[in-house]
C-alpha cells in the first residue's frame, strides 16, 4: 500500500471514529435534556439541534445533481454506444428487481411468521400524525409515476434534486454526446474535471459529517422516550430487526458468491458511508462519498456514475423489506386477513409503486399508506408505526447503501473490470 493510501485509510477511519463518537454524544445529550427539561423545551431544543443535520444534508444535497449529471454524462460517452448502455442497464435492472423481490418476501415471510401485530392495542393510536403521510398517497398513481419518471425541465429537475429525472436526461445526454464522437471530447472532458471537483468538493463536505450526526441523533432522543418505545414496539421492532438482519445476511452472503474475498474489502471501503446513512436516515447524504469509495474500490466510474444514480430509484432493498412488514403488520393489528394470493399481489403492487420515489419525504410510509389504501387496510395504521419509525428509517437506509454498493460492484465484475485486482493490490 502506498503512503497515498496508507493516509486515506487513516483518514476514513478517523471519519469513522468520529462518527460512532459524534452518534454516542447526541444520544447522551438527547437521552439527558429529554429527561431534565418540560416536553415543550424539549421539542424548542430538538428543532434547534437537528438544523446541524439539516446543514449537513443540505450541504450534500447541493453537490448530487452536478455530481450526478456530469458522472453519468461522462460515463455513458466512455461506454461509447445505445448497445453497451443497453447491455449494462439491462443486467443492473435484473439485479434490482431480483434484489427487491427477494426484499419483499422476506419481510413478507417475516411477518407472517412471528406476527407483531397480533393481540396489539390500538387504544392509544395518535391518528392526528397520520394526515401528513395519507396526504401524499393521493397524488401516488400510475399517471402521477410517469409524470414523476420524465423530467418538464432538467432545471427543475435538479434544483428539486430528482434522481431519477436527472438520470434520464443524463443518458439522452450521454448517449447523443457518444454518437457525434470526436467533435463532442472538449465538452466531456470539461464535465470530466467538473466531477473531479466536485469529488474534492464531497472531501470538505464530509468533514461537517459528525457534527451533522451529533444534530440528528440528539434531536431525536431528546422528543422520544427510548425505554418506553423499546417496550411498546419491543416485538414490531425486534421482529423487523430480525428481518433486516437476514436481509443482510442475504445480500452479504451474495457479495461473497460473487465477489468472494473482496467482499470483505468492499464493506471495508463503504462503513463510514453506512454509519452516516443509517445516523441520519438520509441515502443522499452518502451518495457523492459512496461514489468515491466505490472507485477507489477499483470499480470503474464509468460503471459507478451509471449503476449509482439507477440504484438509488430502483434499488431500495431495505425500504423495500419494510414496505411488506409494516402492510401486513397493520392488517394484522386490525384484524385483516389477507390470504397467499392477495399477498402476493401486494408484492407485485409494492415493486411496482414503490420504484422511483426516492426523493419523496418519508417514501416508504407513502407507498405502505396507499397500499393499505388499495388492500382495505385502514390507513390510519399507518400511525402504529409513526413512532417507531425513524428507528425502522435509520436500519432500512443503511441496508439501502449496502445494497447498492454490492449491486454496483457485482455488475462492475461481470462488465469485466480489471481495475478491480489492481486495488487489492495497493
Amino acid at each position: 500500500m502506498t503512503q497515498t493510501e496508507t493516509k486515506k485509510t487513516s483518514l476514513l477511519g478517523n471519519l469513522t471514529v468520529q462518527i460512532l463518537a459524534a452518534m454516542f454524544l447526541g444520544a447522551i445529550l438527547g437521552i439527558i435534556i429529554h429527561n431534565s427539561i418540560p416536553e415543550e423545551a424539549a421539542a424548542g431544543f430538538s428543532n434547534k439541534i437537528k438544523m446541524l443535520a439539516t446543514i449537513f444534508i443540505r450541504l450534500v444535497q447541493m453537490i448530487i445533481s452536478p455530481l450526478v449529471f456530469t458522472t453519468l454524462v461522462v460515463g455513458i460517452a466512455k461506454l461509447g454506444d445505445v448497445k453497451t448502455v443497453g447491455r449494462i442497464g439491462g443486467k443492473a435492472l435484473g439485479w434490482f428487481f431480483t434484489a427487491s423481490f427477494t426484499s419483499l418476501l422476506l419481510g413478507m415471510f417475516f411477518v407472517n411468521i412471528l406476527e407483531p401485530g397480533v393481540g396489539l392495542n390500538l387504544s392509544n393510536v395518535d391518528l392526528a400524525s397520520v394526515s401528513e403521510v395519507t396526504a401524499k398517497t393521493r397524488s401516488l398513481s400510475f399517471e402521477n409515476f410517469v409524470e414523476h419518471i420524465v423530467p418538464k425541465s432538467i432545471i427543475e429537475a435538479m434544483a428539486t434534486n430528482e434522481i431519477l429525472q436527472i438520470v434520464i436526461f443524463s443518458i439522452f445526454f450521454g448517449l447523443a454526446a457518444a454518437s457525434l464522437g470526436d467533435n463532442v471530447k472538449p465538452v466531456i472532458n470539461a464535465l470530466d474535471k467538473t466531477s473531479y471537483i466536485i469529488l474534492k468538493m464531497v472531501n470538505y463536505v464530509m468533514k461537517f459529517a459528525p457534527i451533522g450526526v451529533f444534530g440528528a441523533i440528539a434531536g431525536v432522543f431528546s422528543v422520544r422516550d427510548f425505554q418506553e418505545l423499546v417496550f411498546t414496539y419491543f416485538k414490531f421492532f425486534g421482529s423487523f430487526l430480525i428481518g433486516i438482519s437476514s436481509l443482510w445476511l442475504v445480500l452479504i452472503l451474495v457479495g461473497y458468491i460473487f465477489l468472494k474475498g473482496r467482499m470483505s474489502l468492499l464493506l471495508k471501503r463503504i462503513i463510514s458511508p453506512l454509519i452516516i446513512a443509517f445516523s441520519t436516515t438520509s441515502s443522499e447524504a452518502v451518495f457523492p462519498k459512496l461514489t468515491e469509495e466505490l472507485e477507489r474500490f477499483g470499480i470503474k466510474d464509468k460503471i459507478v456514475s451509471f449503476m449509482l444514480p439507477l440504484g438509488y430509484s430502483f434499488n431500495l432493498d431495505g425500504s423495500m423489506m419494510y414496505m411488506t412488514f409494516a402492510s401486513i403488520f397493520i392488517a394484522q393489528a386490525y384484524g385483516v386477513h389477507l390470504d397467499l394470493g392477495t399477498q402476493l399481489t401486494m408484492l407485485l403492487v409494492l415493486m411496482l409503486t414503490s420504484k422511483g420515489i426516492a426523493g419523496v419525504p418519508r417514501s416508504s410510509l407513502v407507498v405502505v399508506a396507499a397500499t393499505c389504501g388499495m388492500f382495505k387496510i385502514p390507513i390510519e395504521g399507518i400511525a402504529l408505526i409513526l413512532p417507531i419509525d425513524h428507528f425502522c428509517d435509520m436500519f432500512r437506509t443503511a441496508t439501502n447503501v449496502l445494497g447498492n454498493a454490492l449491486a454496483t460492484s457485482v455488475v462492475g465484475k461481470w462488465e469485466g473490470d480489471d481495475e478491480n485486482e489492481t486495488s487489492i493490490s495497493e
